[in-house]
């Protein structure tokens, strides 16, 4: 069995191109994909060759963890059609799946597949991003930030699910003024205006490791700094700020099953709306020129890939 997929075959070289499947195992699922979701986060690293290097890393490899669609062989608890979240697949022969998720059809194991039902078409993709959020701000040790750093796709998210677990309305920074629209309930300003000092909470979701000195001066006495985004440089910090807070630094990892089921129930429930969060869409044909724009265009907030002509 053979699908369509993106390839990036080395740093900044992004093809679509054919490849072949591996064979389906017995506890495998069938996909036929929908929609993908583009990273602007840690997919850039990849298509910039800037990613810190990790176990199974390396060229060829087809991104993508952000995968919506339908089931077309099932077992193991889905039918034929059932609307499915894929979080990734390794499925290839001959290219690496990291994360494997940007492909017109997917062998996956049926535990990887997430229901959708209370999350419809291509608002389904930003699942993974919603989870990421909900596992940074309200998972086991975590606290609702009063002060999120970044309003792109990820910070947007943490914002509407800060409000959505009864948190009051967070201040939001951004430096890009295109970036600054969209809130819904909570404030974005330009860092350079706020001279606040007492957040117990700073979320931040930009990914800029050089701002972590600036965000403990702003913390109060016992504050807490989450870094939710992806950092390619080593992390540093002055030690006499935080040791007069007794700040605290915390690492949000990767979202987990429960981080996805929290965030579905609160979508079900009328409490979290994923609207108006997805401003660029293309056909997977154009997949290439997809991928510059996401990663390149600040007012591109999500890009999102229709494989739906592809099947």
């Amino acid at each position: 069995m053979e699908t369509v997929a993106v390839v990036l075959e080395q740093p900044g070289e992004l093809a679509l191109r054919t490849v072949a499947l591996t064979e389906r195992g017995a506890d495998d699922i069938i996909v036929d994909v929908d929609w993908t979701g583009i990273s602007s986060g840690t997919e850039r690293l990849l298509w910039s060759g800037r990613m810190p290097h990790f176990p199974g890393m390396g060229y060829p490899l087809v991104p993508g963890y952000e995968t919506v669609g339908h089931v077309s062989q099932g077992g193991h608890g889905f039918s034929e059609g059932d609307a499915v979240f894929i979080p990734g697949a390794n499925c290839y022969e001959g290219v690496r799946g990291l994360f494997g998720g940007a492909a017109a059809r997917l062998i996956v194991p049926a535990s990887r597949a997430v229901p959708l039902k209370a999350i419809d078409g291509e608002k389904g993709t930003l699942l993974a991003l919603a989870a990421t959020a909900y596992h940074a701000i309200a998972s086991e040790g975590a606290s609702l930030p009063t002060l999120i750093v970044g309003h792109g796709i990820l910070g947007r998210l943490i914002a509407r699910i800060t409000l959505a677990l009864g948190g009051e309305a967070p201040i939001v920074w951004e430096k890009n003024e295109d970036r600054r629209s969209g809130s819904a309930g909570y404030s974005v300003i330009n860092p350079s205006t706020d001279e606040s000092r007492n957040h117990r909470s700073i979320c931040d979701a930009s990914g800029a490791g050089e701002l972590l000195d600036t965000l403990i001066s702003r913390l109060a006495k016992r504050g807490e700094v989450t870094l939710a985004g992806f950092y390619e440089a080593p992390l540093s910090f002055a030690f006499p700020p935080a040791f007069m807070r007794e700040a605290r630094l915390r690492i949000a990892a990767e979202f987990t099953r429960e981080d996805t089921e929290a965030v579905t129930a609160l979508v079900a429930d009328g409490l979290l709306s994923l609207d108006g969060l997805i401003t660029n869409r293309a056909p997977a044909s154009e997949a290439a020129s997809a991928y510059r724009t996401a990663f390149t265009e600040p007012a591109c907030i999500k890009m999102v890939l229709d494989w739906r002509k592809l099947q």
